[in-house]
């Protein structure tokens, strides 16, 4: 059920891609869950679990989509809450994917909360873009994505709470690897 108990929008193809296009200032995306399970990824998961190498030019659109953002003077950042030991799924963020959002140009922060108390963030997945639009990724309890739902006039003032949250207990990626 939406926040507000309107009916739902949900997100999904070119309507969901043109968030990534359009926005003007900022993008942030916590992800709070230690698995995903996206078809799209299944293949490249499965050759990272295999031991296989990386492909050359993995995520090329998406690090060119960071690039450019960047250069526009947009801000792209991600929180992404880990407990140790990570899962599969993470140590495949870990080595194939947020090295390469990194370096595009992509803030990419970790809240390892293995040996810490709850700051208080939810366990509920959003993107929130220009300060002003809130998206929730909705999935099952395996990772899978149910939908993407647009939060009609969403609480902005929490959403920046719990960004600001996240970032205050975050330590940049770089950081977190060493």
């Amino acid at each position: 059920m939406p926040e507000d108990g309107s009916d739902a929008v949900y997100l999904d193809g070119e309507d969901w891609q043109a968030y990534f296009r359009n926005f003007k200032r900022s993008a942030f995306r916590l992800e709070v869950h230690q698995t995903y399970t996206m078809p799209a990824e299944a293949e490249a998961v499965g050759a990272f679990l295999a031991g296989r190498p990386m492909p050359e030019g993995f995520n090329a659109s998406w690090h060119q989509s960071i690039r450019d953002h960047a250069a526009a003077g947009r801000t792209m950042t991600r929180a992404k809450i880990v407990r140790r030991p990570l899962t599969p799924y993470s140590r495949y963020l870990f080595e194939w994917c947020i090295p390469g959002n990194s370096t595009a140009g992509e803030n990419y922060r970790i809240v390892d909360l293995t040996d810490l108390p709850d700051p208080g963030l939810p366990e509920q997945d959003f993107w929130l873009f220009d300060e002003t639009t809130v998206v929730h990724l909705n999935y099952r309890s395996d990772g899978t994505q149910i939908n993407r739902e647009l939060i009609q006039d969403p609480d902005i003032g929490k959403y920046l709470a719990l960004r600001d949250l996240a970032l205050e207990s975050s330590v940049p990626f770089s950081v977190y690897r060493t």
